[in-house]
């Protein structure tokens, strides 16, 4: 079993999903000029991934729309991955003419999130997902494996552990370099995540996973300190706190990437990432979407 450990990461990597997970829950409509905005403000303050769009049907996710015209038009920031999120072949084809560096695949603990997400079972989702796993290797393109409702869910209630392990096993032996564990309704607390990762790292590799903390019950930030302490080295956030989930009722935003920077700047490991720029960022989007960030770290450090 792994245990915890006071020894910080040296380094973390942030994965920035404000422009994909963050504005996909958005009532009012966002145009591509807006979502190009915001890409290239994240690249320019060193964001190293930015999960850019979305090959999902514009039907289940208008917002999502004209994802390849947000990738053809971003100002590409050398260094930086640009990503996308793929939930079929289909999808896959459609980031890779749109030149994504990698793309992602968004499975689930739960069985019935599962159902109400994408209509099948956890197994048939898998199924789905290994033609686009065999292309992508083929293809020589990174594949990421999202795994939502790790530490609850809003029609099963609480996940077992060893379910997320097994989920998360399963896609990385399909060949996802990286699994992003998700806090869907953001229900965990600190003690219930380093329970949970220490399960599912038996099966998979630390180095291999990330935590995906949303704020519902401010909860978010004690948890990335928990994964931190675990040997976590991978984080998701989005900008400004955006986001929540279409098919999680009551989920509120990520955890704000200001804020994680801000803890990690507080604990002294490197992540590359400007501050002063980050807030800039969200506090462009928020503007454009008319709204004050939902980043308490932004809020202090903007003028009134």
């Amino acid at each position: 079993m792994t245990t915890a450990t006071n020894n910080l990461p040296k380094r973390v990597k942030m994965v920035e999903v404000g422009p994909r997970d963050g504005l996909q829950n958005e009532k009012q409509p966002i145009s591509v000029d807006t979502r190009i905005g915001l890409v290239n403000r994240l690249s320019a303050a060193g964001l190293p991934v930015i999960e850019a769009g979305s090959f999902v049907s514009p039907k289940w996710v208008p917002q999502m729309a004209s994802s390849e015209e947000v990738l053809a038009g971003i100002e590409r920031q050398q260094g930086v991955i640009y990503s996308a999120l793929t939930p079929n072949l289909k999808g896959y084809e459609r980031a890779l003419q749109a030149r994504a560096d990698e793309v992602a695949v968004f499975g689930a603990a739960s069985e019935a999130f599962t159902q109400k997400n994408i209509n099948c079972s956890i197994a048939e989702s898998l199924e789905r997902f290994a033609p686009l796993l065999e292309r992508a290797a083929a293809d020589g393109i990174p594949v990421r494996g999202y795994v939502s409702c790790v530490l609850g869910c809003p029609y099963e209630g609480d996940i077992a552990a060893e379910k997320v392990a097994e989920v998360s096993a399963a896609l990385l032996d399909m060949g996802c370099y990286e699994i992003s564990l998700g806090d869907t309704i953001g229900v965990g607390t600190p003690e219930k995540a380093k329970r949970m990762i220490d399960t599912v790292a038996s099966r998979v590799p630390l180095e291999k996973l990330a935590v995906h903390f949303h704020d519902t019950y401010g909860q978010a930030l004690a948890n990335i300190y928990a994964a931190l302490q675990m040997g976590v080295a991978v984080v998701d956030s989005a900008v400004a706190g955006l986001g929540g989930c279409p098919y999680a009722r009551g989920a509120s935003g990520n955890v704000a990437s200001e804020d994680v920077l801000y803890l990690l700047q507080g604990l002294g490991i490197e992540t590359g990432i400007d501050l002063d720029k980050l807030v800039a960022a969200g506090n462009y989007i928020s503007t454009e979407l008319g709204r004050e960030s939902n980043s308490r770290v932004a809020r202090a450090m903007t003028p009134a």
